[in-house]
């Protein structure tokens, strides 16, 4: 695991303890790093990770099955896509979206925020993706994505513009910041919103 990705889990993991919630549900989770970082933390007794990757949720069993095992109950694994709007999903405290929503075509981001911040509705939702005025520190092309998986890498600017339309048009008030080494002109390699419910 590389040095970003893991002050990722730890920053996300961080904020998610310091609101207080003690369940969390983790939209687009892979192979479960930030949930095996959330199972070390008894604050949580509620925890569920969402993956429409068959690979990626079998990755997530085999990394979580010791956690797993000795806590049955606590942690649930499904095999979803975060565009559904479920109501299995709703009634969580708080959310993780880690580096998962640039895997999603801009076509369905309308679906997403429908979906998560229309249905699901958690009381707070971290959320983190790549900043693409970062990626020439990173030896990247113009145009070149960090993973040939990525639909879009967004800039700052980009970022701020979706998170505060999602936040106006929902109810939630959001805040941003990054995550890995900060570069004076072309900011952090990773971007983060915090986007929290108003009551």
């Amino acid at each position: 695991m590389s040095e970003l990705h893991s002050d990722r889990l730890e920053t996300v993991t961080q904020r998610l303890k310091a609101s207080g919630a003690r369940s969390v549900i983790d939209l687009g989770c892979g192979s479960g790093a930030l949930l095996a970082y959330l199972m070390e933390e008894p604050q949580f007794v509620r925890l569920m990770g969402v993956e429409q990757s068959g690979i990626g949720l079998v990755q997530a069993k085999q990394r979580l099955e010791e956690p797993m095992a000795a806590e049955p109950g606590r942690l649930e694994l499904v095999c979803a896509s975060y565009t559904e709007r479920s109501s299995r999903f709703q009634d969580f405290e708080a959310a993780a979206m880690v580096e998962t929503i640039e895997h999603v075509p801009s076509t369905r981001l309308s679906e997403v925020e429908q979906a998560v911040f229309g249905c699901y509705r958690p009381g707070l939702l971290v959320m983190t993706t790549p900043n693409r005025e970062y990626n020439p520190l990173f030896d990247l092309a113009p145009g070149e994505f960090r993973d040939v998986d990525h639909w879009f890498e967004w800039d700052r600017a980009k970022f701020r513009q979706w998170g505060q339309g999602v936040a106006r048009r929902h109810g939630y008030r959001v805040t941003f910041g990054g995550v890995g080494e900060e570069h004076p002109y072309l900011g952090h390699p990773t971007q983060l919103a915090q986007f929290v419910r108003q009551s």
